[in-house]
C-alpha cells in the first residue's frame, strides 16, 4: 500500500501553533539537529535531555533528581525538549501541546549514528554535557536496533491515546524532515499573524 504523501505545510502549521514541543525518535534520527532548527524558527527555548541527564564521565543522574529536573522544565510556558528517556516521557507529554516524532528507518539511524561516532569521536557535541565526549559502542547500536520493536511502539501507543488538542507530527523520511523545515521557514518569512513569524494553525 502506498504511504500517503507527507503534508509538510499542514505539519508546519500545526507545530507553529504550539508552545511546548517534545521531540522524540531513535538515536541517529536527527532529533538534536532538528530541535535546534525548530526552536530557532519558532523562537522557543531549547532543552537537550542528554545534556541534562549525563554528568561528566557519562555518569547518570539519580532517578529522583532526573524526575525533579524535568518536572521543573515542563512548568515553563514555552519550550522544545529533545530526547526520548521513555521512563519519564509522561512528564513531558502531560505538558506538551505538540509532539514531533522522527520515525525514520532503522538502517538510516544506524548509519548516521555510526558516522557521527567516527567523525566526532572524542569531541563533546553541543547537545551533550561537558565531560561527555562522543562515543560509539555496541550497547548504543543495540538500542537503535531495538528501537522499532520497543520504544517506537510505546510512542505510538501514546499518540493513539493523546488528548484532544495535542498536535502530533510523525516524520518517516529524511526528505520529509527537509520539507517540514522548508515549510516552517517559508511560513516564517511569509507573515506574522501570531507575532512570532508564523501563521496561526487551524485546528490540530
Amino acid at each position: 500500500m502506498t504511504r500517503p504523501r507527507f503534508d509538510a505545510a499542514g505539519a508546519a502549521q500545526r507545530l507553529a501553533a504550539c508552545r511546548r514541543i517534545a521531540v522524540l525518535g531513535s538515536g541517529g534520527a536527527g532529533k538534536s539537529t532538528l530541535s535546534r532548527e525548530l526552536a530557532a524558527l519558532l523562537d522557543l527555548p531549547l532543552h537537550h535531555l542528554d545534556q541534562l541527564f549525563w554528568l561528566p564521565g557519562w555518569r547518570a543522574r539519580a532517578d529522583a533528581e532526573w524526575e525533579r529536573i524535568q518536572n521543573e522544565i515542563v512548568l515553563a510556558e514555552h519550550w522544545v525538549i529533545d530526547g526520548n528517556y521513555s521512563r519519564t516521557l509522561d512528564i513531558r507529554l502531560a505538558r506538551a501541546d505538540g509532539v514531533l516524532f522522527l520515525d525514520l528507518p532503522r538502517e538510516i539511524c544506524l548509519w548516521r549514528a555510526f558516522w557521527r561516532g567516527v567523525r566526532l569521536r572524542g569531541k563533546v557535541r553541543p547537545d551533550l554535557a561537558a565531560g561527555c565526549p562522543e562515543h560509539f559502542d555496541l550497547e548504543f547500536l543495540q538500542w537503535i536496533w531495538r528501537f522499532p520493536l520497543r520504544s517506537r511502539e510505546r510512542v505510538l501507543r501514546r499518540r493513539a491515546a493523546a488528548p484532544l488538542g495535542q498536535a502530533w507530527v510523525v516524520v518517516r523520511r529524511p526528505r520529509d524532515v527537509r520539507r517540514l523545515l522548508a515549510a516552517l521557514r517559508a511560513a516564517r518569512g511569509a507573515g506574522t499573524a501570531d507575532g512570532r513569524g508564523m501563521p496561526p494553525a487551524q485546528g490540530s
